[in-house]
Parts: structure tokens; C-alpha cells; sequence
């Protein structure tokens, strides 16, 4: 399962932004954005985060993941299509191999959020 390994390298990199940061303020959210080309299952992705977090700086924190499409672009049609992973990757219209992959193989941390924090009223 590199969902596993993934989780680990998403919490590293979290952390080390988050040492940095002015007193180290409590993470609500993670958001993530996943190509559904990666090979990466959101629900096991989303459990690994989970199990890896428990007593980390991260215990409460929210995994969202955003999937994109899989887009390619054919060539000698100059049009993008959605090809079908595992089963069809040519193009519909004209079955030119897939060469231009426009969306799908993404995976990165899109943004951090913070919990509000509250203060005390004087």
C-alpha cells in the first residue's frame, strides 16, 4: 500500500512547514489534490492519515481530497477527451495513442488551514 508511504511524506512535509511557522498554530485542514492517474485510492489515503496522525501535531486535522480527472489531449483531432483508465486510452474519435496528458496525474498539498483561534473577550 504507497498510500502508506505517501501519508508519511504529506506529514513530513507538513511538518517542516509547520515548525516554521510563528507559533505554531493548530492545522484544521489539509487539503490535497489527487489524479485519479496516480493509482492513489482517496479512501485508503484518507485512512493512513488518520492512523499516521494519532498523537501528532496533526490528532485533529481534516484530510480533503480534491480528485481531478483524467484529460488528454489528441493531437490530429486538437481535442481533449477523458479516456477510460485501464480500459481505453486512444482517442475516441480517431484511436491515436494518448500522449498529452493534460490533467489526472496530479498529487500535491494545495493549502493548510488553520483553526480559528479564540480570544478572549476583555
Amino acid at each position: 500500500m504507497h498510500e502508506t508511504d505517501m501519508t508519511k511524506a504529506l506529514i513530513l512535509t507538513v511538518r517542516d512547514w509547520w515548525e516554521a511557522q510563528p507559533g505554531q498554530p493548530a492545522i484544521e485542514k489539509v487539503h490535497l489534490t489527487v489524479g485519479k492517474f496516480t493509482c492513489v485510492e482517496p479512501v485508503s489515503l484518507q485512512f493512513a492519515f488518520e492512523v499516521q496522525t494519532k498523537g501528532t501535531f496533526l490528532d485533529e486535522a481534516e484530510l480533503v481530497i480534491r480528485e481531478t480527472s483524467l484529460i488528454a489531449f489528441c493531437h490530429p483531432c486538437q481535442a481533449e477527451y477523458q479516456p477510460e483508465i485501464g480500459l481505453q486510452y486512444a482517442c475516441p474519435t480517431c484511436k491515436a495513442p494518448m500522449d498529452d496528458i493534460r490533467s489526472g496525474r496530479e498529487l500535491k498539498i494545495d493549502r493548510v488551514e488553520y483553526a480559528e483561534v479564540e480570544v478572549p473577550h476583555t
